[in-house]
């Protein structure tokens, strides 16, 4: 190979996206004149809240359309510290600890480079969001996973962390509601998996993107705001994607212990300079009209819910399958075990069989199970589910 044909490190161990692939596939054959249930995308299918729309294209009119400080607007950043302190629960944050990146998967990228090095080693929880290790990869760290299938609710244990910590161990990642599965750790579970942390001096990233999409009454907590000692440990994530559906805007957020959140400023003037300015202030309008927001969000709830509660019992229905109700997020994990085939197998062959686009558990570090995002239309879940149940009646 000669020179110029050769590869970074970094490029030649990177895997690309299992969820943007699928996705990329279903696409394809729907474009092909195919009809595909997709079931792979993790992007809410409603539109932007309007007045959040106004917002930007305000800005635009306004000829807020120059370079912005790196670590994003002021005013954004003031409102953000703000919300943070009133709505989480999280004491004396400051604007100074809050950086706006281009999109949430920057932020988790710009947090783990910010606290990894070479070697270090970083805990992240399995079932995962399938960008966590290979991040982790990028920064040169060490991605060591711990696995909780269905009978533990997908949720680690105390002891499961405190067992997997190391000298080298830099961070654990902590995400609730979660990516692939939907559950929510409890307040309780949260606190003392932080003070296992604390305890062992280590950082936890905490990936609160899904923070407002709660179903069956329960509640979501930072586990920045249990104590003084927490919030220095802990590096909080989040952004507009999921919450306001705004996922084409590209706005993450991240609030941080100071100096964290200045080396996080510091790469990204060095990386991506800053988010889109006028894209910051439609974020802005959604901070502060708060109420407004909410009430968009509340009716896109009522609508996810639904679709959440026919999807299980649709898929609770059909022999073999085994399906935790996931009480967050917009996502199922059935595992498929007992129907013989593997989970990368089973995907391929619904969507060459049947034409349903699902993503395989492989991809999230759980074998066996596959994800189902019900961010689609009803039409596109009862359609589904029939092409479920013939496909794995064929199986048996």
């Amino acid at each position: 190979m000669s020179n110029q044909a050769k590869l970074s490190t970094w490029a030649s161990n990177i895997a690309p996206s299992p969820t943007l692939a699928v996705d990329a596939k279903a696409k394809a054959l729907k474009a092909a004149g195919e009809d595909v249930c997709g079931f792979g995308a993790g992007e809410p299918d409603f539109d932007t809240p309007e007045f959040i729309k106004e917002a930007c294209i305000q800005a635009i009119r306004e000829g807020k359309t120059k370079y912005a400080p790196a670590a994003g607007i002021p005013a954004l950043r003031e409102a953000l510290a703000a919300h943070y302190r009133n709505n989480n629960g999280v004491e004396g944050v400051t604007a100074a600890q809050v950086v706006v990146s281009p999109g949430g998967k920057y932020s988790c990228y710009l947090a783990i480079l910010a606290v990894v090095s070479p070697g270090d080693e970083v805990i992240i929880p399995a079932p995962y969001w399938v960008s966590y290790p290979e991040m982790v990869k990028l920064a040169g760290g060490v991605p060591k996973t711990i696995f909780a299938g269905l009978d533990r609710g997908f949720k680690i244990s105390p002891d499961q962390l405190r067992a997997a910590i190391t000298p080298k161990t830099r961070l654990v990642i902590l995400n609730s509601p979660s990516n692939p599965t939907g559950a929510i750790y409890s307040p309780e579970e949260l606190r003392a998996l932080t003070e296992v942390a604390i305890e062992a001096g280590i950082y936890i990233m905490s990936d609160e993107i899904y923070e407002y999409l709660l179903y069956d009454g329960v509640k979501h907590v930072s586990p920045a705001s249990f104590s003084k000692e927490a919030a220095d440990a802990v590096i909080t994530v989040a952004g507009f994607s999921k919450t306001f559906s705004m996922t084409g805007w590209r706005l993450g957020t991240l609030m941080a212990p100071l100096p964290v959140a200045k080396a996080v400023a510091n790469l990204q003037s060095q990386t991506s300079s800053n988010a889109t300015t006028f894209a910051q202030y439609g974020a802005l309008a959604a901070i502060q009209n708060w109420d407004q927001s909410m009430a968009a969000v509340s009716g896109m709830l009522e609508v996810f819910d639904a679709r959440r509660l026919r999807l299980l019992e649709g898929l609770r229905a059909i022999p073999g399958i085994e399906c935790a109700r996931a009480q967050g997020a917009f996502y199922l994990f059935p595992n498929i075990e007992k129907l013989g085939l593997s989970d990368s197998e089973f995907a391929a062959r619904i969507l060459e069989e049947e034409k349903v686009a699902v993503v395989p558990g492989s991809a999230f570090g759980a074998d066996g199970y596959v994800r189902l995002s019900y961010a689609t239309s009803d039409d596109v879940i009862n359609k589904g589910l029939e092409r479920l149940a013939r496909f794995c009646a064929k199986l048996g």
